[in-house]
């Protein structure tokens, strides 16, 4: 079949790309920004041909025009939980849809497959009634006919839900928590969520139908805190209180975990609502299949997280952080109006290694060069609504263009040309670069070239880069002969 996948840049788009390309089909990646996307690699060599990318814009109808009219199916997984805030998230959401759907009826697809949440109470939150308002959108397309998985909460190595809980069990022996850790939900394997994604499509039993996923076990919030203290042996206590309001538990969840505060909102708005499939509505009726219960999942995910092997992660999506969507834009670091930092050291090291120690950078290895300066000015950037430094990153030792790294965003990762450029993602009146290089020099030996570089905003991005520098000249000296040195 030929497919069209859309928010291939995103947790599930990436995990799902591999799956449909190792069935044979042809799929199309929609994309906002091309220099954001990169093939996943799990993905073989030899199925590469089967992978188009297209870039366009949901929000835009005029830029659909470039995706194709010949083709049989559609996944639908966009979403953006972090606008919620905004005062037309519910508008832009239906508008996308709508969109999508306009596109979808100019083509010959026969099913749209959309991922959404379990909304079977009252009262919903505005996160649960936009994407049931996204469902209603997508079902009026012409012959294209729906097809919508409700899941619960979705658990695996890099899933927002995973990585929360397991911020919240690892760093709080004690937990003073709100009351909507009693809300009820039906946690979900992420590999029984790709197999259901993948088991739908083009499955005559399931066009037209909605349905609701679900895992074997019907928990607590404060019960999945506890059963991962349990998995990992630790000792957890929870006392929950009524006084924390949804703002209060807001700040409590964004100060707590590595979420950005958008997405913390969000999330203690959504859970007041229990998400429990509903025993008509469950799409055992229609493919039935074992599921993993929620410490068989948990395991799984451990067991990724070790060997190294996290596909992708919820911090790869834009709305993890707080950059402009066009932040690609910065690729090439401006000449004009700008503050350097440049730091050269020769060294005669094998090549290999010093860049195995730049591509390492972040993370649990950290920064080279006083760590405790790094992790303050992620506690600032925290208490300014940044994103601080706990988002770490995807991969120990593995980076690409998008990916999440701390504080920063990679725009370039080429092992190749041996250069490493990071965008500043921390709340800073300006904008910032941090680039790594490897030259080579005419005696045979080698140069690294670190470049920190800052464009200020006005008077106060002047005064912010004077006030920093006596720490620059700590931080950035030690880390260049750091970087050289390290392993030795």
């Amino acid at each position: 079949m030929k497919i069209v996948l859309t928010g291939a840049t995103g947790y599930i788009g990436q995990r799902l790309l591999p799956v449909l390309a190792a069935a044979g089909h042809q799929v199309v990646c929609l994309v906002r920004d091309a220099r954001r996307f990169a093939l996943p690699d799990t993905l073989p060599a030899s199925q590469h041909p089967l992978v188009q990318v297209v870039e366009a814009d949901l929000l835009k109808p005029d830029t659909l025009a470039a995706l194709p009219p010949d083709i049989d199916a559609a996944y639908y997984l966009v979403h953006s939980m972090s606008g919620e805030g905004s005062a037309n998230f519910f508008q832009l959401e239906q508008a996308s849809a709508q969109h999508f759907t306009d596109y979808l009826d100019r083509t010959t697809a026969r099913q749209v497959i959309y991922l959404s949440g379990i909304a079977n109470d009252h009262d919903l939150s505005v996160h649960l009634r936009s994407r049931s308002a996204v469902e209603d959108v997508l079902g009026h397309a012409t012959h294209a006919q729906l097809t919508v998985l409700r899941a619960s909460i979705i658990i695996g190595s890099g899933s927002a839900s995973f990585e929360i809980i397991r911020d919240i069990v690892e760093k709080l022996p004690v937990m003073v928590t709100p009351r909507w850790l009693n809300s009820r939900c039906q946690p979900l394997g992420i590999r029984d969520v790709m197999f259901y994604l993948e088991a739908v499509l083009d499955n005559p039993a399931c066009l037209g139908q909605r349905f609701d996923l679900g895992g074997p076990d019907v928990l607590t919030y404060k019960q999945m805190l506890m059963g991962l203290a349990a998995v990992r042996g630790y000792r957890r206590w929870i006392v929950t209180v009524p006084v924390l309001t949804p703002r209060l538990s807001s700040w409590w969840l964004y100060l707590v975990t590595s979420t950005s505060f958008s997405l913390a909102q969000s999330l203690v708005e959504s859970l007041k609502n229990d998400t429990v499939v509903d025993p008509a509505r469950s799409i055992e009726r229609v493919v039935p299949h074992r599921c993993m219960s929620y410490r068989e999942a948990l395991a799984l995910a451990f067991r990724r997280i070790e060997q190294n092997e996290v596909v992708s992660s919820w911090s790869d999506a834009m709305s993890s952080g707080t950059l402009r969507p066009d932040y690609m834009n910065a690729i090439q670091i401006p000449k004009n109006g700008m503050f350097f930092d440049r730091q050269r050291r020769s060294f005669t090291r094998p090549v290999a290694e010093v860049l195995d120690n730049i591509w390492r950078i972040g993370g649990d290895r950290g920064w080279y060069k006083t760590d405790w300066l790094w992790r303050i000015r992620g506690i600032m950037d925290k208490l300014v609504g940044g994103v601080g430094l706990r988002r770490g990153r995807r991969s120990p030792n593995h980076l690409r263009a998008g990916d999440p790294l701390d504080f920063w965003r990679v725009l370039v990762a080429d092992s190749a040309a041996r250069r490493l450029l990071l965008y500043a993602e921390m709340k800073l009146p300006g904008e910032a670069w941090l680039q790594f290089r490897i030259v080579d020099n005419p005696d045979g030996s080698h140069t690294l070239e670190q470049l920190a570089a800052y464009r200020p905003e006005g008077l106060l991005g002047r005064l912010y880069w004077y006030s920093v520098l006596p720490f620059h000249g700590i931080i950035f000296k030690g880390m260049v002969e750091n970087l050289i040195n390290y392993g030795r």
